[in-house]
């Protein structure tokens, strides 16, 4: 598959899944949207408390992502936060808790229907801090030094080019900015079959790129203080995302940081 045709089979993925009509086609992955109770029990075993779940309004959590990316992120009153692939705003709106009202969050989405969840759930709670934009992550419709921090969960493996992604992120930071991703990474080369498997292409698993060499992209953007920190216990998880296929003998949940040296 070429870059365009990946962007569009994961754009009608999570586009159908905000708005219900969702297909099979990855299912059950972990772009498989679920049911408040089921959703809020993926998010537990992910690293999320059930105050952070009891914190946003039901819709918010879709039960998406791989990690907790708000575990690592030390967000602080008043600071600017951009989340990479806000979905339906589950992340933005614990970020906003955390930032308070004289801090900023700015989701980026692909599709116009997870933004229009989003939007709606911000309101449930009457997040006045929190915006949500149209765009895809490799060109963030974001100015240049903006964010103290950015967050992202499960979402940079579904992008052909991460490492522009990556350059767009240092782009954004402001100096002595941070990343705070949860993402999955390859631990071994695909099995033949599963790599020609399009529907793990949406479904976390092909798209993985190996830890080292995240490492070398987050360097080649000018990152420093580089740790990716791999999550065995998030095999079990994973393994739920295509049963008996041993997709978790390839691929583990990890987290990313980085930060962009001080001006």
């Amino acid at each position: 598959m070429d870059t365009t045709e990946v962007k569009e089979m994961v754009r009608a993925r999570y586009g159908g899944i905000a708005a219900g009509t969702a297909s099979d086609c990855c299912g059950p992955s972990c772009c498989d949207a679920s049911a408040a109770p089921v959703a809020d029990s993926k998010s537990l075993r992910m690293g999320y408390s059930a105050d952070e779940l009891a914190a946003v309004p039901e819709g918010a959590n879709l039960g998406l992502g791989c990690g907790n990316p708000q575990a690592i992120a030390a967000m602080k009153s008043g600071e600017t936060v951009v989340d990479l692939g806000s979905g339906a705003g589950f992340d933005c709106l614990l970020a906003a808790k955390q930032v308070g009202p004289t801090g900023r969050v700015i989701g980026v989405d692909m599709t116009h229907e997870m933004l229009t969840k989003a939007r709606a759930n911000a309101a449930k709670v009457g997040a006045g801090n929190v915006e949500f934009r149209l765009g895809e992550i490799e060109h963030l419709p974001v100015a240049d030094n903006t964010a103290d921090v950015i967050l992202s969960n499960c979402v940079i493996n579904l992008v052909p080019d991460k490492a522009q992604v990556f350059r767009e992120t240092f782009r954004v930071l402001k100096p002595g900015g941070r990343l705070a991703i949860s993402d999955v990474v390859n631990t071994a080369p695909l099995a033949p079959e599963l790599a020609a498997d399009r529907a793990l292409i949406c479904g976390c698993v092909v798209g993985a790129a190996p830890a080292h060499q995240i490492e070398g992209w987050l360097a080649d953007a000018g990152f420093t203080g580089i740790r990716v920190t791999v999550k065995p216990e998030s095999r079990e998880l994973i393994a739920t995302w295509a049963p008996g296929r041993g997709v978790e003998n390839y691929v583990v949940s990890a987290f990313i940081e980085g930060c962009k040296p001080p001006a």
